[in-house]
């Protein structure tokens, strides 16, 4: 898990990890980090991290963040870049974000297991989906539809058991055979095609394959991901 070394003055303060999808830092004690100086403005940055990837986006600030040196309004982290806020400095601490690995291992949910057990992806679908969250967290600021929505299976196994969509991406079905994901955005729950085995079969909404887009989902929409179907509804 990456980390946040906060120095001031060359001292080490702190070291926080990246826990949470997003993490703002600002001068106010509601901010997951705080900074206790005048310099610094009462929300001023927050750092999003997506699987393995984290980005530093500055939100309007006074005196503005710099990453490396350099004036920023949103950049991607890399290990050992440094965050400067009014006079505290953020290293950004990912050494994994310096091997081969491009993501953290995709965990799928598979829907027609004995208590919807996840398994690892492979790494043509950690890739996929590192891709999709890079795309949400650029074109939607890490921000996310606030109301609430689950699945309920109405098929195979689990028939009846509901999972909550709390996540920014949840990802459903089963290495080999059909993997999707549901993304929660701005604007609302769109299921996206990620994986469709050697048939390239794509996951169906309302009884049709859905195309290479998102496709937005609607309350009571049926879906259908490697072999299994479910009901979309909002809470």
């Amino acid at each position: 898990m990456a980390t946040i070394q906060i120095c001031l003055n060359g001292e080490v303060e702190n070291e926080l990890p990246l826990d949470k999808e997003t993490m703002t830092i600002g001068r106010k004690d509601d901010n997951d980090i705080q900074l206790d100086n005048l310099a610094v403005s009462s929300h001023h940055a927050k750092i999003i991290t997506i699987l393995n990837d984290s980005f530093i986006e500055d939100l309007s600030s006074t005196n503005g963040t710099y990453l490396n040196g350099s004036l920023t309004k949103k950049n991607t982290l890399s290990n050992n870049d440094v965050i400067k806020i009014g006079k505290h400095e953020l290293k950004y601490i990912n050494v994994a974000n310096n091997t081969n690995d491009d993501f953290e291992k995709t965990m799928i949910i598979n829907p027609d297991s004995d208590g919807m057990q996840e398994t690892e992806g492979s790494k043509e679908i950690d890739q996929s989906v590192g891709k999709i969250f890079a795309e949400i967290s650029s074109s939607d600021s890490g921000k996310t539809s606030h109301q609430k929505a689950k699945v309920r299976i109405v098929s195979g196994a689990n028939n009846g058991k509901e999972l909550a969509l709390t996540k920014v991406l949840t990802t459903l079905g089963k290495p080999g055979i059909q993997v999707a994901a549901i993304t929660r955005r701005p604007t609302g729950y769109f299921l996206i095609h990620i994986d469709g085995g050697d048939n390239g079969d794509r996951p169906k909404v309302n009884k049709q394959e859905i195309s290479s887009k998102a496709q937005q989902l609607n309350n009571d929409d049926e879906l259908e991901v490697a072999g299994v179907k479910m009901s979309f509804f909002f809470e």
